[in-house]
């Protein structure tokens, strides 16, 4: 448990950004899900626009500090391949 000020205030600091990165987090998610939905249905036209919505989404994530730049480019790389292949 935090006894000095300073890991008190740490404690509070963290459970704060904690809660921020977790919506921030959750809101990528939904993105993609929008995306991966699409897929599936085979919308070729409704996947690229969540595509296009999802991607600044992810890029917002990596300049935050939630996601790794190298996870969000293969995450990225992946879906655009995916919805490329649907005919």
């Amino acid at each position: 448990m935090a006894n000095s000020p300073q890991a008190k205030k740490r404690a509070r600091q963290n459970e704060r950004r904690f809660q921020v990165n977790k919506a921030r987090r959750s809101r990528v998610r939904t993105f993609l899900r929008k995306v991966e939905e699409a897929i599936e249905a085979g919308n070729k036209e409704d996947a690229t626009a969540a595509l296009r919505a999802a991607q600044p989404e992810l890029m917002r994530g990596v300049t935050k500090g939630i996601f790794h730049k190298n996870t969000v480019a293969r995450k990225m790389s992946r879906l655009s391949a995916r919805v490329k292949a649907i005919a």
